[in-house]
Formats: structure tokens, C-alpha cells, sequence
């Protein structure tokens, strides 16, 4: 048994969508590989087949890893975060202590993390620092250099 992983409701779908996908049109385009490779001739000497083979390999341990992956899923009920402190799926506005910029950022599991769109992973040092703060506190957090202060200003869902 793999480790569960929250994900909201649109992560969950596009993982579902990419493992679809994989098993549909994966699967098909590299029968077609094979099929072609097999159509050349001697398959002892064939490096295509070969290549178009280990192929396979490779695409169906991705959907194996897939499919666990969303074994081990479960879906985030927004209604029930705790919008008192910080946790996944939060909204927290920061503020460096140093320099006073402010900062907005949604708390989100490994996988759909994205620092562009102000996602960052609760496994991140600064997602790991802010965790269970409520409006107020200063997370002390550790980067290469050094540590880094951040009040929690506004926690939201």
C-alpha cells in the first residue's frame, strides 16, 4: 500500500485523464511501433523492435505507477479545512519579515504543486514551515541561506 495523497478535485481528474490516455492511445501508438518494426524483417538483429519493446516496458510500469498512485488518492472536502491554522489546500498570505513583501500562496500535495501559479507543496521547506501557523505567527523557515521569517497574515480556504 502506497501512501495516500490528497488531491482536489481537478488534479484527481487530469491524473485520470493522463492514465486514459496512456491506456488508450499509448497503448495503441506503440502496438503500431511494434507492428512496423516486426514488418522489417528478422527480429534477432532488429533494433527497432528492440527499442519499440523496451518501449512497452516502460509505458506499462507508467500506468502501473499510475494506477497506484490513484489507488491512493482521496479527494480534499474543502468544507472541512480547518481555516484557522494552516493546512493543504489553504490560502496563506505571508509577509517577509525582512523585506515586507507579501506573499500569497495555495497549499497543495507534491504533485500539483506549481510555484508559477503560487502552488507550492506542503513537502516544500516553506510549505513544511507554514503548516499549523494561525494569523500571527512567524515561521521560522531554513533555506540555503539560512533562515527566512514569514508572519502569517491571512489564512483562507
Amino acid at each position: 500500500m502506497g501512501k495516500i495523497s490528497y488531491y482536489t478535485e481537478e488534479g484527481l481528474n487530469r491524473l485520470k485523464a493522463e492514465l486514459n490516455d496512456l491506456k488508450t492511445k499509448g497503448r495503441a501508438e506503440i502496438a503500431r511501433q511494434i507492428a512496423e518494426a516486426r514488418d522489417k524483417g528478422d527480429l534477432s538483429e532488429n533494433a527497432e523492435y528492440d527499442a519499440a519493446k523496451d518501449a512497452q516496458g516502460l509505458h506499462e510500469l507508467k500506468i502501473s505507477k499510475l494506477e497506484e498512485v490513484l489507488s491512493n488518492a482521496r479527494i480534499l472536502d474543502e468544507s472541512t479545512i480547518d481555516a484557522s491554522q494552516v493546512s493543504v489546500l489553504s490560502k496563506v498570505k505571508i509577509k517577509n519579515k525582512k523585506n515586507g513583501a507579501e506573499m500569497l500562496y495555495t497549499l497543495v500535495s507534491e504533485e500539483e504543486a506549481d510555484l508559477k501559479a503560487g502552488r507550492i507543496s506542503v513537502g516544500s521547506p516553506i510549505g513544511k514551515g507554514l503548516l499549523g501557523k494561525r494569523v500571527g505567527d512567524i515561521a521560522e523557515i531554513k533555506v540555503p541561506a539560512g533562515v527566512m521569517e514569514f508572519e502569517v497574515v491571512e489564512i483562507a480556504r
